[in-house]
């Protein structure tokens, strides 16, 4: 019997990796590990609580103001003694956290084959987004495996010369993870109501001071335009974020900074609001599942595949195209339709499936 451990640290990875370990729990001729870093604390337990997994090991490395440094060092001091006892004979990491590349560099390390999960996805900017397409890239240089969401993605991987015969199309993980958490039957007190709603979010670090208050004050002037819009902003723990949403948006009685969601609220309450404005990687693949356009406050993105097909749109974090943007999906039914109504390119759910089915037939 095969051993496979599979390691993740943050919430976005936690969402998308889940649905994966139940997969792989069911197969008879693999026995399977899970390993949490704990790179969040709260937000990671809250996607474990919802698919009702418990980790082998965690690391706990959290700290309050943890740097880059911080995260690397612990990673590897307290992975290194786990990975020489549990002797996995693969490791399975996910997209460009930095969890995933300490603990692929660690099992690299090890000569334990590593497995990358949504692989091949790249802007080629080292700093956008940052440090995640630094990560990404270089688990792909050591990585055995390729699990490439889309045909796009698995083009990048060839032109980096990458064992083709390794590098192999699953679709992706997080359209899985959707086919459980989204009800038919939903309430919550802030999706009462026929009125329009955004839902928000925004934390990445290239973004954080003078581009997120841009965006910020975008979202005020349509508060001012459209009557009974609503704002719905899952707000991240990191205290700047914080601060400045709160010296902006001033206790604004429209807009609803909250808590931030766990994967059962925030995948309903994404499927319930009329547009998403975010700076997230993630949810560029799930609301296109959802009908939901997205515009995205970021300059680049890894993920072409929701622009050629017409359910993202960069918009970047200047005021003015923030604000314009949203108004024109807001205010043009033909608009807004044409990328509610656009095929998601990310998959049919059967992403966790097909990397079980090729591991096994590996194995």
């Amino acid at each position: 019997m095969k051993k496979i451990m599979l390691i993740f640290g943050t919430r976005p990875e936690a969402i998308k990796m889940c649905p994966l370990v139940l997969e792989l729990k069911t197969r008879k001729n693999m026995k399977t590990r899970l390993l949490v870093t704990g790179q969040h604390r709260e937000m990671l337990w809250q996607v474990l609580d919802a698919f009702s997994l418990v980790p082998d090991y965690n690391l706990d490395i959290m700290q309050d103001k943890q740097s880059l440094f911080d995260v690397g060092i612990r990673i590897l001091t307290k992975i290194k003694p786990i990975l020489e006892a549990e002797k996995p004979d693969l490791i399975l990491v996910h997209g460009d956290t930095s969890t995933s590349f300490y603990a692929g560099l660690a099992a690299f390390y090890c000569g334990i084959p590593v497995g990358h999960v949504e692989a091949g996805l790249r802007t080629y900017n080292p700093y956008s987004p940052y440090p995640e397409e630094f990560n990404r890239q270089a688990i792909g240089s050591f990585a055995e495996f390729h699990f490439a969401p889309t045909d796009e993605a698995k083009s990048n991987l060839l032109q980096e010369k990458k064992n083709p015969d390794r590098i192999f199309v699953t679709g992706n993980t997080v359209i899985d993870a959707l086919k459980t958490t989204v009800k038919k039957e939903y309430h919550h007190p802030l999706l009462e109501g026929d009125m329009p709603r955004i839902l928000v979010t925004m934390h990445r670090r290239e973004n954080i001071g003078k581009p997120m208050e841009n965006a910020f004050r975008a979202v005020l002037k349509l508060m001012d335009r459209i009557d009974q819009l609503q704002i719905i902003y899952p707000i991240h723990k990191n205290p700047v974020v914080r601060e400045i949403a709160q010296r902006i948006f001033k206790n604004h009685p429209r807009i609803h900074l909250i808590e931030p969601l766990d994967v059962l609220n925030f995948h309903n309450f994404m499927a319930r609001v009329d547009l998403i404005l975010t700076d997230s990687g993630g949810i560029q693949e799930e609301a296109p599942s959802l009908g939901k356009p997205v515009l995205v406050l970021r300059d680049t993105t890894e993920r072409p595949e929701g622009i050629a097909a017409g359910t993202l749109k960069l918009v970047g974090t200047d005021e003015k195209n923030v604000y314009e943007e949203s108004l024109h999906l807001l205010t043009d039914k033909d608009a807004y339709e044409t990328m509610s109504k656009a095929v998601n390119p990310y998959g049919d759910g059967f992403a966790c499936k097909r990397i079980a089915d090729l591991l096994e037939k590996y194995f």
